[in-house]
């Protein structure tokens, strides 16, 4: 009864507005006095900030995050979509198709849905309306486009899950680069039947010859560069998810640097806004580890996963209702909260049913893909709305149909996991 009281309270501080992080601290924090008394409260907020905080993994968020602004200070977003423009801007909705592969090539040196909306918003947007795309389209492919950095590596998102689920960070990190290039081909198919019901949506871009489209390759070497710094050297073992985050940063500086725009002002700015953005994840993390000290107390988890254990209904029935809360949960809260609450109570459930944890931490990635483009939240809609300067509901109905896409895609990869685990098997041990 405590924790269900608990859980609503906490649901009606967000609901409010109140902060993720004071939110979870100040419930769990009062839960932990009316389950344990002052003793335990007082106990568990005096060790479980410092324990948090001081841990190994948690070293590579504020550096894949410095990592991102280093890259969208070098302008590689403009040329990544220019090369991609190249090779398919003659496709029947091509700019639209180039949108997802420079989202893809961003979100593999970035890791932020957040900055790579932002930055394909005041680039390809511009691009596709100057070439007399219908906005509805353009807005809503570039938002979706945006959500690619989420689920490829160096996904900030998947670093999350897997410290908060304690699982392998790096096994994490390779199973989402099949999803992450299934999502793009979705995306890119998705644009080209819409294009193909409304051939005037999407004019046709002019033809390139073989010599412009392999020199305009040359643009792509700073992302090949950098995926190799970071996927690749996880990927062979060669280091740790944490090592790598410090040579992609070093390796985004570098890129900056070489395409001088590694000015004083410029590097002030990035370090100040990964500062901002590691200390508000940070600090949702660290509270939410009072939390989940309340929850721990309670055994709440125990008692969800004996009551499902207890139903005789098949565990696909199971993950189509976990995976529809996620899908609701995220047309109203924020995916980093989304993770932080649900994955200690739901994942202990998934393991019980059989489920493979880097195969659920992808899949529900994909499913907070789809929750940064669906209403009333819709983060990157937003970011794009606001950068583009275009109408909310215009950006809205523009992403639905690369929603029912994905949903459709997920289906795929929950009928067969192998599409998640089938790399990270393939890792050097």
């Amino acid at each position: 009864m405590t924790a269900a009281l608990i859980a609503a309270l906490l649901f009606g501080l967000l609901a409010i507005g109140m902060p993720v992080a004071f939110a979870l601290v100040f419930t769990g924090s009062l839960g932990l006095y009316l389950v344990g008394g002052w003793d335990a409260m007082v106990g568990v907020l005096s060790t479980a900030p410092l324990s948090t905080a001081s841990s190994y993994e948690l070293i590579s968020v504020p550096l894949f995050i410095l990592m991102a602004e280093f890259v969208i200070m070098s302008g590689v977003a403009d040329n990544l979509f220019k090369a991609a423009a190249t090779w398919v801007g003659r496709v029947p909705g091509g700019l639209g198709m180039a949108t997802a592969l420079a989202g893809a090539g961003f979100g593999a040196i970035s890791g932020s849905s957040t900055a790579s909306a932002a930055t394909l918003s005041s680039t390809t947007m511009p691009a596709m309306l100057k070439a007399g795309y219908d906005p509805k389209l353009a807005g809503g492919v570039v938002a979706i486009s945006g959500t690619l950095a989420m689920l490829i590596p160096p996904s900030i998102a998947l670093i999350l899950y897997g410290i908060i689920a304690d699982v392998s960070i790096s096994a994490l990190l390779i199973g989402g680069v099949i999803p992450g290039i299934l999502v793009t081909l979705v995306i890119m198919a998705t644009v080209l039947v819409l294009v193909t019901i409304h051939p005037a949506s999407a004019p046709r871009g002019r033809a390139y010859t073989m010599g412009e489209k392999f020199r305009s390759l040359k643009v792509v070497g700073p992302m090949v560069f950098l995926f190799m710094a970071v996927t690749g050297v996880i990927y062979t073992g060669i280091a740790t998810p944490t090592e790598a985050s410090g040579l992609g940063a070093l390796g985004a500086f570098l890129i900056a640097a070489w395409e001088r725009k590694l000015t004083r002002a410029a590097l002030a700015k990035a370090l100040v806004h990964a500062a901002h953005a590691s200390c508000m994840i940070i600090m949702i993390i660290v509270c939410a580890k009072v939390f989940g000290y309340f929850i721990t107390l309670t055994q709440s988890a125990q008692a969800i996963v004996a009551w499902v254990g207890a139903l005789d209904v098949s565990r696909w029935v199971v993950i189509a209702l976990v995976l529809l809360g996620y899908l609701v949960l995220g047309c109203l809260m924020d995916q980093v909260a989304i993770l932080i609450l649900t994955v200690p109570i739901v994942l202990p459930l998934m393991k019980a049913l059989g489920f493979d944890p880097v195969w659920f931490g992808v899949i529900i990635v994909v499913m907070a893909e789809v929750g940064l483009v669906t209403p009333p939240v819709g983060l990157n809609v937003f970011v794009v709305a606001r950068y583009a300067k275009r109408p909310l509901a215009e950006i809205f109905k523009g992403v639905l149909p690369h929603v029912f896409s994905h949903l459709l895609l997920v289906v795929v990869m929950v009928a067969f996991p192998q599409i998640i685990l089938w790399l990270p098997a393939q890792m050097a041990p």
